[in-house]
């Protein structure tokens, strides 16, 4: 088994980004980092940008690119990354943020960018079928609820439709997507460093098609 890799997962919402980049950092030894996970930890060290994505989020506003590429950059430089790598997940998602990561990962480049590939009526279907434990967040469906009527398996917790989950929020979610993050593909493609990867299958269908096309990749 080849360890190690720098890599970017794109996929619209629901395409199974988070799932899959889970698996392949437990494969490639490296660190699955996500924006959401980056955010909470920079907060909880108290790091010049966390201080200041903690006080933009308790205004409820949304935190800007120059705090997230802040955080991004400090996260980056930490030894796990810059000695195994790391499989980001929900960063970048503009053109800029994407040049701000290429000169943050300066010589240790990304060794490849991987569009998750899902239809928009699939990924609309699982996002609208979905349910989470308001006390765990542990992700349920509607196809497979967990064991008691609507209570989490975990922490027994309410199991519910989350409001950003109905089908209207889910297509305005679809469209910010499709005009921000989409160009990335064309601006990784340039760069030949995309790979395209089927999402429709098993989950574990999924994974093997995503290992042999980073294999090849990290082989060639």
């Amino acid at each position: 088994m080849i360890s190690g890799v720098r890599m970017v997962m794109l996929g619209r919402q629901g395409a199974g980004k988070g799932t899959q980049a889970v698996r392949l950092a437990r494969h490639y030894v490296v660190p699955h980092i996500s924006t959401g996970d980056m955010l909470r930890a920079a907060v909880k060290e108290g790091t010049e940008f966390g201080l200041r994505a903690k006080e933009v989020m308790d205004a409820g506003g949304l935190v800007s690119d120059e705090i997230m590429i802040g955080v991004v950059d400090d996260r980056l430089h930490q030894t796990d990354t810059t000695r195994r790598g790391y499989v980001l997940d929900g960063f970048p998602r503009t053109q800029p943020q994407a040049e701000a990561l290429d000169e943050i990962a300066g010589e240790r480049p990304l060794h490849l960018v991987v569009n998750l590939a899902v239809p928009v009526e699939v990924v609309v279907e699982r996002i609208s079928s979905r349910r989470q434990c308001e006390t765990c967040d542990t992700i349920y469906s509607v196809q497979e609820p967990p064991k008691y009527p609507w209570h989490c398996d975990n922490c027994g917790g309410d199991v519910v439709q989350r409001d950003d989950d109905t089908e209207e929020a889910i297509m305005r979610r679809l469209e910010l997507y499709e005009k921000e993050t989409s160009p990335l593909i064309d601006y990784y493609e340039k760069r030949s460093l995309l790979e395209e990867v089927d999402g429709l299958g098993s989950t574990d269908e999924v994974s093997r098609r995503l290992m042999s096309a980073i294999d090849k990749r990290l082989a060639g």
